[in-house]
């Protein structure tokens, strides 16, 4: 008798700074539409959360990245919207080229904003997350509170 393992999905965000700004995207058009975000995305099977996040940047706003510039900064287990993901966050300084809207189709908008002072309209996994990082959290558990 096999019994089927419970699979998660991995995602992956990457705060991407200039100097004390990180680096938002206005969604539309998928979920949380209205609410800003960061780069992001699923990792895909045969891939390192690291290169995830490296194509992600690439795919969202036309930077390249070097895996020694990625620092994981944060990782959250989280159980939001009838969903359950392991979520990796990294910090970003430096990206070779220039910040462009490579999804205009699902991002309204790029924008830096001082990670002190961000709209009140994020996403509320990424506002968690990016409130952890500031108090030095680095594992945090989102959604669970209702279960």
């Amino acid at each position: 008798m096999t019994t089927d393992r419970f699979k998660m999905p991995v995602a992956v965000h990457l705060f991407l700074m200039r100097d004390d700004d990180i680096l938002l995207h206005l969604r539309k058009n998928s979920s949380f539409d209205g609410l800003y975000g960061v780069v992001a995305g699923h990792v895909n099977g045969g891939e390192s959360a690291s290169a995830a996040m490296i194509r992600e940047a690439k795919e969202e706003v036309g930077v390249d990245i070097y895996p020694a510039d990625l620092t994981m900064i944060a990782v959250s287990h989280s159980n939001a919207n009838d969903r359950e993901l392991v979520q990796f966050f990294f910090t970003c300084r430096n990206w070779k080229g220039e910040i462009s809207n490579q999804e205009p189709d699902k991002c309204a908008e790029l924008r830096f904003f001082p990670i002190t002072d961000l709209p009140k309209n994020i996403v509320p996994y990424i506002a968690k997350g990016i409130a952890c990082v500031l108090q030095g959290v680095t594992y945090y558990e989102f959604g669970w509170e209702d279960n």
